[in-house]
């Protein structure tokens, strides 16, 4: 058993690792450079182990030998191990993660399951019914805000809802809603999420200081997002809001691959080099058969606190435009207004913290279309029967 109250260092944690031996069964787990970054954050060590994707399932005994070796030393209370891999060298980018359409493996630890191949059955998360990603082609387009207050509205629209914050290297959900805390371990190594305003909201930025970064290649992102997806206590939930990374490399290719979505909405700016973008994100679901119910166009024009003039900043319409084109739904246009800036950075989403306030109403009435198409795939998808009325 471990002692609280006294310090952790990875070269401890090396040293105790040095006594697992590799999957040659002759030199060390370290010293055949298969350690992954190693994260301490307070009692908890995260790292992962490099294996053959072949041998996933039957090295998971060298998975729990390097967990309990490190369990054992002082001051540690929780470790969080798993196996990954790495794409061969010279496929793709470089190695650096996986390549598309040929996700990293990820096999065991807490919350791990094989990835989710063309023709691969899709494992869901225990009492969540829906999970919906909110993506964007780049960063800047205020899609945390937009993920925070979409659930919110969801929630508002009497929905049992949670937001799963996916953005690895700079999570902001925590801020967003206001949140700080460390997920306590039940039994059985389920995590229970935090809450905040009645949405039950699971982050890398419970797990680690909001200074430290996260020197990660893409495998051990995507191992981390699975555990933070599948090894935490939900309960029961309507819709699992994910905040996905920006952009469309790998990680967040393989999320989209992996986890079962039922569908994707993509938020974007009004300029024509943010549309760009999206329609990126938009074919990249498309790619992984991911229904995608519609594009959000955030800060679609600007709203003066004083005066309520109204301003197109940025443009005006470019998204909407841009779904007709692409023959999805234009889910909204959702104001550049001080309240909704002024309230995040405060960590009090204008949804509830203003909910009779046109920006609130904004993001209930987007909420409101993006179920609706939700629940029109979703019957699409079971094969049910379309109702016709004849004139």
């Amino acid at each position: 058993m471990s002692v609280s109250g006294e310090s952790i260092d990875k070269s401890r944690i090396l040293d105790a690792l040095k006594r697992v031996k590799g999957p040659d069964l002759d030199s060390n787990i370290v010293d055949l450079e298969l350690i992954s970054e190693i994260v301490i954050h307070k009692d908890k060590v995260y790292f992962s182990i490099k294996v053959d994707p072949e041998r996933a399932q039957e090295l998971e005994p060298l998975r729990q030998a390097a967990e309990h070796a490190v369990r054992e030393l002082a001051g540690v209370e929780t470790v969080a191990v798993t196996l990954t891999s790495d794409r061969a060298q010279g496929a793709g980018d470089g190695g650096n993660g996986a390549g598309v359409g040929e996700p990293p493996p990820v096999a065991g630890g807490p919350g791990g399951h094989p990835g989710a191949g063309p023709g691969q059955q899709k494992v869901g998360v225990p009492g969540v019914k829906h999970i919906l990603a909110v993506a964007s082609g780049k960063g800047g387009v205020g899609k945390s805000t937009t993920a925070v207050n979409l659930a919110l509205a969801l929630q508002a629209n009497g929905l049992r809802a949670g937001v799963l914050d996916a953005d690895i290297y700079g999570p902001s959900i925590p801020r967003l809603l206001g949140i700080a805390g460390t997920p306590e371990q039940s039994e059985g190594e389920f995590l229970q999420p935090l809450e905040g305003y009645g949405l039950k909201v699971m982050s890398m930025g419970f797990l680690v200081d909001e200074d430290t970064p996260m020197i990660w290649r893409g495998p051990m992102v995507v191992q981390a997002l699975n555990q933070m997806l599948m090894h935490v206590a939900w309960g029961e939930l309507d819709v699992l809001v994910v905040d996905m990374p920006p952009g469309t490399g790998d990680v967040q290719l393989t999320m989209a691959q992996q986890v079962p979505l039922a569908g994707a909405i993509i938020v974007s700016t009004p300029q024509d080099l943010a549309l760009i973008d999206a329609r990126k994100g938009l074919n990249m679901f498309r790619r992984v058969d991911v229904p995608v119910l519609g594009i959000i166009e955030n800060m679609s024009y600007f709203l003066c606190p004083k005066c309520d003039e109204r301003s197109d900043i940025f443009g005006h319409g470019g998204a909407e435009l841009e779904a007709k084109k692409l023959s999805i739904p234009f889910l909204g246009g959702v104001p550049l207004h001080m309240d909704i800036r002024e309230k995040s950075d405060t960590g009090q989403p204008v949804v509830v913290s203003q909910p009779d306030s046109p920006q609130a109403q904004v993001f209930r009435e987007i909420a409101t279309r993006a179920w609706e198409e939700l629940e029109r795939h979703q019957a699409e998808s079971r094969g049910a029967p379309q109702i016709v009325v004849e004139k």
